[in-house]
């Protein structure tokens, strides 16, 4: 026991004691002096940067309230599947693109140019496509992630070693054979690299269409607080949202890396 004690003593000493970790906080800290000065010194409009006290009062409203949560699950479940969707169109895509060099001089350039693009002009297609519900609102999540997951798959197939591939072929491998052995294993970190920015411009597609057609999700909450000049509430949903996105881009990176050393 003691030593065990002794163990997380000095783990507690390294961690604080580190210098990243030390700049870390103090900006975190300095960031929130500086919200609270702006807020007590009256420079901006009433409410636009509220007290720390009053969103840490929303944040914890917020959270007491069970209709919160269904939203939430509504833009989790429209975030997810849009993922799912645009994330296995940008796999498939980028595999051929990265596997076919014809294709790729023809096509990759158009998703050059598509990628930085603001998919919101997309949306009122996919409101005629796909209709006011839920479906437009997948739709902006599948074609915000499609663009980095196709370009980062496809620059993942071009880094593959030459040999794993003569290997595949001297075996004989078919093509399912080749993508789940040989192409996949491979690309891993430009593959997870991908779904992480696939991640972040799914969420904020999504959200953007619920923000503009839309009477539930996060996003409906959001536009909802501010049309209301209900910053507090505002800003407590943002830094929910804030911290649930970085919970999801941590997970992905650690599958990511609890998949690497199963295969080492």
């Amino acid at each position: 026991m003691a030593e065990t004690g002794r163990l997380r003593t000095v783990a507690a000493r390294s961690l604080w004691g580190d210098p990243v970790s030390q700049l870390r906080i103090a900006i975190v800290l300095a960031i929130l002096l500086i919200w609270e000065l702006i807020a007590r010194s009256g420079l901006l409009y009433r409410d636009v940067v509220p007290s720390l006290l009053a969103i840490a009062d929303a944040l914890y409203r917020l959270l007491s309230r069970p209709d919160y949560y269904w939203h939430l699950g509504v833009t989790a479940s429209e975030v997810g599947l849009g993922l799912a969707i645009g994330g296995i169109a940008g796999l498939v895509a980028g595999i051929v693109l990265g596997a076919n060099k014809f294709l790729s001089r023809a096509y990759e350039s158009f998703l050059y140019y598509l990628g930085p693009t603001p998919k919101i002009i997309f949306f009122p297609i996919m409101i005629m496509w796909f209709g006011v519900g839920p479906g437009s609102k997948i739709a902006m999540g599948a074609i915000s992630c499609f663009f980095p997951i196709a370009l980062s798959t496809a620059a993942g197939m071009r880094q593959i070693d030459q040999v794993l591939i003569r290997v595949g072929r001297s075996f004989r491998a078919n093509t399912r054979q080749m993508v789940t052995k040989i192409y996949l294993p491979a690309m891993r970190h430009p593959i997870i690299n991908g779904m992480r920015l696939g991640l972040g411009v799914a969420v904020i597609g999504t959200l953007l269409a619920e923000t503009k057609l839309s009477n539930r999700g996060v996003g409906f909450l959001i536009i909802q607080a501010y049309s209301l000049f209900d910053m507090p509430r505002m800003y407590a949903m943002l830094i929910v949202l804030f911290v649930l996105a970085i919970g999801a881009n941590a997970l992905v990176g650690r599958l990511g890396g609890l998949h690497s050393i199963r295969r080492s």
